[in-house]
């Protein structure tokens, strides 16, 4: 049973930087991903992280969120740098054993996650 739980969200000044981490994968070979939620709203990818590290990002992250793993550790990292209002959500991990490369960009395809961080940036 993979249980996930995120780490390091919070508040924040427009501008700064978080790392957020999640932690409790038992194989760190699937793909693995992260995604962000606004209230009402569905939960939209962030980016994602094939088994060989092959990492693939939502158009509108225009550079400021890196996506990586420790494969030592078995934890998924999400560095967001110059974050601004906007940014702010509940931003969750995920993974599924069915995926480890081509990771698909849709929630509906993920079956394990995480309880979710808030991220509140304010300005």
């Amino acid at each position: 049973q993979v249980q996930l739980e995120e780490l390091g969200g919070g508040s924040v000044q427009a501008g700064e930087s978080l790392r957020l981490g999640c932690v409790g994968f038992g194989y760190i070979d699937y793909c693995m991903a992260w995604f962000r939620q606004f209230p009402g709203k569905e939960r939209e990818a962030v980016a994602t992280i094939e088994r060989d590290g092959t990492t693939n990002y939502a158009r509108f992250i225009r550079g400021r969120m890196t996506i990586s793993k420790d494969t030592a550790k078995n934890v998924l990292f999400l560095q967001i740098t110059a974050l601004k209002p906007e940014d702010t959500a509940m931003y969750y991990c995920a993974t599924d054993p069915q995926w480890s490369t081509a990771c698909p960009m849709i929630h509906e395809e993920y079956e394990f996650w995480g309880q979710g961080t808030q991220v509140t940036v304010s300005s």
